[in-house]
């Protein structure tokens, strides 16, 4: 393997240029800021749920409630339990660009990023018009808010208030140029005043709606859970339950922002899928059994619904409230989707896959021109609306091929997810999907599979909207042109980068490929149990020659990433020391992971080795070698397992109470690890033996009397003769 593999083909920025644009303050460093785990789990419930995604699936009544379960189980599951295995193993910057880019390369690395920036534009560009054509909700005329938001208008009043719209969301754009820190605090509490808030009064007011009398719109019984199968096209709308749970991984961005982002990353996952099913599930069951089917619309149902819940207190005009609360939670995910996407884009972008117009990072650490070119592209969708008939059927269309682009993404994702468990089998995750390799292949080819099946869904035109959505060709074309645009781009871009060299920033924040940094061309198989952390640490960034090689199979000490705490404390320290870029010549490859009960063999070395490795203590010392006559006077244990343990807590006790502990401690694992191979190596194991008795000899003094009382009787054996 070629040990000066790199990102790129040409000629890299000198050492010389690395230091001369660090010192360069139009690329500042970034400032991170702590985040905490509440914090972030907000900011990813806010990326994946919103009461207004639950009209959509309203369409399918109490069926929706099994959509979302086997969504849930077949997607969103398989989704959060990757996310969560591929952060803990890989946490440096980047998210998804570095999962991939681990497992698959660099090509499909980036092109996850654009996808996400992409469809993150497409999403809320659609959402311009439609928030526009709903501006009526914001008074208390109820009538006129409607008729305005079905029937189409002159451009000359639609246009004024897009403009007020568009320029509301690049003041958004602008406030989440100013930090992590700025948009963290919007996105928590947006997501509890603009999703969390109104969801529980709307729980409570459904509940006093039925007291009330008043008939549910679907019927409540167990056979109303089961789908009812009418041809694919009214099964359309049900991709809407995959992208509802896409997302999950997408504040990915921040790991670096997290204390311990190890632990606390599949933290976020895990309780964001909670509360994101539960929104799902409850808002899209309250707003069926209010609103018929055939009443429902994409654009104004929801405000339909605090209407008439609001009515059965009196107080119809509650819908503008919640207009106004719902203002709050949009803030939330615009803030946070701007800041997302193009944050990882332009990280990912100054290691030479972006333009260096598109390069900066403000004082604040944010790519503000990447994200003022994502608002520029939105305002561009936006204005596509004057070219359709119908907004409803527009924002429709447009979810469908966003929902194609994610589903691509994590198709990516998942093919990476289970390479990676073959090229990098012994490479630390703080959390591993359950099952070993079987249950990695049966989690990564259900995603795959339920992937696969929401894109062939969302190319059917949905019945329930076949009026709004037009021909079904016409649907279709557009919905692939869009999807051809993105992969065009993508493509583009690659290649583009492949011939321009400077466009990498020698002062980004992006740490190489593990498959780099270990000499690769490309990502390959790797014994090396060395964590991304040390790999990483003191490297020159991406897209410049690797500072520090490490071997590919190379092994050292670890405990078992099951034991988190140990295992942290023992990355950190080893990350203190600073010493871990190169073996020694005489470092043993040989080690033990883990606690003595659960030993995991890695490698055997068949050449005699000075010591081996067990559960950290403290920096190894030497061992003393025992005499030849104390080795050959040592008996081997019947139980070697046995002993081995034993021999273990008597190592933790003498810590506390030898003179000497170390060199007694660090003999007594040498011995513990040496019995456990007792088939292969007895005489080894007899001179690891013998060296535990010599050393504890030598810390009770033993020796030094033995050696005085030898001197004294050589002497007087002398003056006797």
């Amino acid at each position: 393997m070629s040990k000066t593999a790199h990102s790129h083909t040409q000629t890299q920025p000198s050492a010389a240029a690395v230091a001369a644009v660090k010192a360069d303050k139009r690329t500042p460093e970034v400032s991170t800021s702590n985040l905490s785990t509440l914090a972030l789990t907000m900011m990813t419930v806010t990326t994946l749920a919103g009461i207004a995604n639950d009209v959509q699936m309203s369409f399918y009544g109490l069926s929706a409630v099994t959509y979302f379960l086997i969504g849930g189980l077949l997607f969103f599951v398989p989704t959060g339990l990757v996310a969560a295995e591929l952060a803990s193993g890989w946490s440096q910057r980047g998210g998804i660009f570095r999962w991939v880019g681990e497992g698959l390369g660099t090509f499909p690395a980036i092109s996850c990023l654009l996808i996400l920036w992409f469809q993150t534009s497409f999403v809320f560009g659609s959402g311009i018009p439609s928030t526009s054509s709903t501006i009526g909700f914001f008074t208390t005329n109820y009538d006129w808010a409607v008729d305005f938001a079905k029937n189409s208008h002159p451009v000359n009043v639609e246009l004024p208030i897009m403009l007020c719209w568009l320029a509301y969301y690049w003041f958004i754009c602008w406030l989440a140029t100013k930090g992590v820190k700025v948009f963290a605090n919007i996105a928590k509490y947006g997501v509890i005043f603009g999703t969390f808030l109104p969801l529980a009064v709307m729980m409570i007011l459904a509940v006093v709606w039925l007291a009330h009398g008043n008939r549910p719109a679907i019927p409540l019984d167990a056979g109303s859970l089961v789908p009812k199968w009418q041809g694919m096209s009214t099964l359309a709308l049900a991709a809407g339950v995959f992208f509802s749970f896409a997302g999950v991984d997408m504040n990915a961005a921040h790991i670096k922002d997290l204390k311990k982002p190890a632990k606390q990353f599949p933290a976020v996952v895990f309780i964001s899928m909670v509360l994101s099913f539960l929104v799902f599930v409850i808002g899209t069951v309250i707003i069926a059994i209010v609103v018929p089917e055939s009443k429902i619309n994409l654009l104004y149902t929801l405000y339909t619904v605090y209407r008439d819940l609001g009515a059965t207190i009196g107080f119809p005009d509650l819908y503008v409230v919640f207009v106004y609360l719902g203002m709050a939670n949009s803030f939330a995910a615009l803030i946070t989707n701007l800041a997302g996407p193009s944050y990882m884009l332009g990280q990912a972008g100054r290691s030479g896959f972006l333009p260096k117009s598109l390069q900066n990072n403000n004082k604040h650490g944010m790519p503000s021109r990447m994200m003022y070119a994502q608002m520029a592209f939105m305002t561009i969708i936006a204005f596509i609306v004057f070219f359709l008939p119908n907004v409803e059927g527009f924002v429709a269309l447009i979810t469908q091929a966003i929902t194609i682009l994610y589903m691509i993404y994590y198709i990516l994702m998942f093919a990476s997810f289970l390479k990676l468990r073959y090229d990098q089998p012994n490479r630390p995750r703080l959390f591993k999907v359950p099952g070993g390799k079987v249950g990695a292949w049966i989690v990564a080819l259900v995603g795959i599979a339920a992937a696969v099946f929401a894109i062939v869904l969302a190319l059917y035109p949905p019945a329930q909207l076949a009026k709004e959505v037009g021909s079904g060709i016409t649907y279709d074309v557009i919905i692939i042109s869009l999807i051809a645009f993105v992969v065009l781009i993508c493509f583009l871009m690659f290649r583009a980068s492949q011939h321009h060299a400077d466009w990498v920033d020698p002062a980004n924040e992006f740490a190489p490929f593990t498959w780099q940094i270990e000499g690769m061309e490309k990502p390959g198989f790797a014994k090396s149990n060395i964590p991304t952390a040390l790999l990483s640490q003191d490297q020159d960034p991406m897209g410049m020659p690797i500072k520090h090689h490490f071997d590919a199979d190379r092994m050292i000490n670890l405990p078992d990433p099951k034991n988190q705490d140990a295992f942290i404390a023992a990355v950190d320290k080893l990350l203190k020391r600073k010493d871990v870029s190169e073996p020694e010549p005489d470092e043993p490859t040989s080690v033990f992971m883990g606690d003595m009960g659960m030993v995991k063999t890695l490698a055997i070395e068949p050449q005699p080795m000075p010591h081996v490795i067990m559960e950290p203590h403290g920096d190894e010392v030497e061992v003393p070698a025992a005499p030849a006559e104390l080795v050959e006077s040592m008996q081997l244990p019947d139980d070697a397992a046995q002993d081995a343990l034993q021999a273990q807590e008597q190592a933790k006790a003498d810590m506390n109470t030898a003179h000497d502990y170390e060199v007694l401690a660090q003999a007594e694992e040498n011995e513990a690890e040496v019995e456990q191979q007792l088939s292969q190596i007895r005489q080894r194991a007899r001179e690891a033996r013998a060296a535990v008795e010599y050393a504890r000899q030598h810390v009770n003094g033993e020796v030094h009397e033995q050696r005085v009382n030898h001197t004294m009787k050589s002497d007087k054996d002398e003056r006797n003769s």
